[in-house]
């Protein structure tokens, strides 16, 4: 079982950064392959930004390439989202995910999930 708990959120002026940490139980952190996903109000979970275990490749969506990164500490147990030049459309609850396989786009993949954490970005 790995829990997973997500910080950093908070209200930001378009333009801003913030950088969110998820913190992770497990002591076999560096087993999972670890993601961000957001869910903005009446949309689908979609994914961000995702991390290959020992942190050798990384993956975004198209509309946060550029502006967002996706790094992780194995002897912390945690992983982090880099967000700089926030726009107002990156208004959404952000979740960190681990998956026993790989990076995948899709939730299903994912074995364990943070609660969330709301990022809100003023125009």
């Amino acid at each position: 079982q790995v829990q997973l708990v997500e910080s950093g959120g908070g209200l930001v002026q378009a333009g801003g950064s913030l950088r969110l940490s998820c913190a992770a139980s497990a002591r076999t952190f560096s087993s999972y392959a670890m993601a961000w996903f957001r869910q903005a109000p009446g949309k689908e979970r979609e994914f961000v930004a995702g991390i290959t275990r020992r942190g050798g490749s990384t993956y975004y969506a198209d509309s946060v390439k550029g502006r967002f990164t996706i790094s992780r500490d194995n002897a912390k147990n945690t992983v982090y989202l880099q967000m700089n030049s926030l726009k107002p459309e990156d208004t959404a609850v952000y979740y960190c995910a681990a998956s026993g396989l790989s990076v995948l786009t899709y939730e299903g993949a994912y074995d364990y999930w943070g609660q969330g954490t709301q990022v809100t970005v003023s125009s």
